[in-house]
């Protein structure tokens, strides 16, 4: 079943600031590469929601942007909200969910 992707404000502040980021500490081609592939990302989530690991058991899933960014969101019947994007570098413990 085909659900609705949402982005919930969290996630867009969040994805704000990996671009801001990488502008600031990065080159063009790295911004240009992250949402390349957050957008791949999302196709397959959009496709086939469970495919990537579950990291809970609230149905909260963690899909691999790059080596350093997690995509963090959580499976509804009628539609997927994207919680945040987390550094992997983070505190796992100050993690929201």
């Amino acid at each position: 079943m085909v659900r609705e992707i949402r982005w919930t404000i969290e996630s867009v502040e969040a994805f704000e600031r990996v671009i801001e980021y990488l502008e600031f500490k990065w080159t063009q081609r790295e911004v240009e590469n992250f949402i390349l592939e957050t957008e791949k990302v999302l196709k397959y989530i959009y496709l086939n929601p469970k495919m990537f690991r579950k990291a809970h058991e609230l149905e909260i899933h963690e899909a691999v942007i790059t080596p350093h960014n997690l995509l963090i969101y959580k499976i509804y019947p009628t539609h997927i909200d994207l919680i945040t994007f987390w550094d992997t570098r983070q505190d796992p413990v100050k993690r929201k969910m």
